[in-house]
């Protein structure tokens, strides 16, 4: 009986999915950008905050982006936060003098690339969604992020502030957002959102406690 109740389950799930997708393109006619104005405690722009929109029922499917490059230069990694989707492969080219030995021990990726110099043959694939901590075994002041994205709607914020998440259909939302300052590393802030048709704006407020 058990691979029957699998089966009816996974069916549920299909048909979900289905669903809401159907959903999503009923409503792509009205789809449209939703800027957001994302500040600290003391209500001062944040730059490099996370904004993922993911829809409150069913996950839509997200493609790998193409290969991006975090590379090391001056003894620091060149790009502090990386926003990518699942599935998505990343490069370390090393452009330093000196061999680096780059990390991540975060349940989103687990990974080591031992002392090396140039750039490493194999890329790193970031198969979960998450946050990982990136730092060099030789050099601890050497600290970078990576957020895996699992949805399509997602926006890093620029030095203003302002995060723009472009083609969003109106509908029911999870609203996740997420900044390096926060203090302990914890997971992105859950609230929900309703994104109505057309354009929008929202402000929220994040309690970052220093700039990392």
């Amino acid at each position: 009986m058990t691979p029957t109740i699998r089966c009816a389950a996974r069916g549920v799930a299909t048909r979900a999915t289905t669903l809401l997708l159907a959903a999503l393109a009923a409503g792509a006619s009205h789809a449209g950008a939703l800027t957001l104005h994302l500040t600290d405690s003391a209500g001062k722009p944040l730059v490099d905050a996370v904004a993922l929109l993911e829809p409150a029922g069913a996950k839509v499917p997200t493609k790998p982006m193409a290969d991006v490059e975090i590379a090391q230069a001056k003894r620091e990694f060149t790009t502090r936060l990386t926003l990518i989707t699942v599935g998505t492969r990343a490069l370390f080219p090393n452009f330093d003098t000196v061999r680096h030995h780059v990390y991540s021990f975060s349940p989103a990726k687990t990974f080591e690339l031992k002392l090396y110099a140039g750039v490493p043959n194999v890329p790193v694939v970031f198969d979960k969604p998450g946050i990982a901590v990136l730092g060099c075994n030789i050099h601890d002041n050497m600290a970078a992020w990576v957020v895996v994205a699992d949805t399509p709607w997602f926006a890093r914020s620029a030095a203003n502030g302002r995060a723009r998440i472009e083609a969003l259909p109106p509908g029911a939302y999870r609203l996740r957002l997420w900044h390096p300052g926060m203090s302990g590393m914890p997971e992105p802030t859950t609230t929900a959102f309703t994104m109505p048709a057309g354009d929008a704006e929202h402000s929220a407020r994040l309690a970052v406690s220093s700039e990392p």
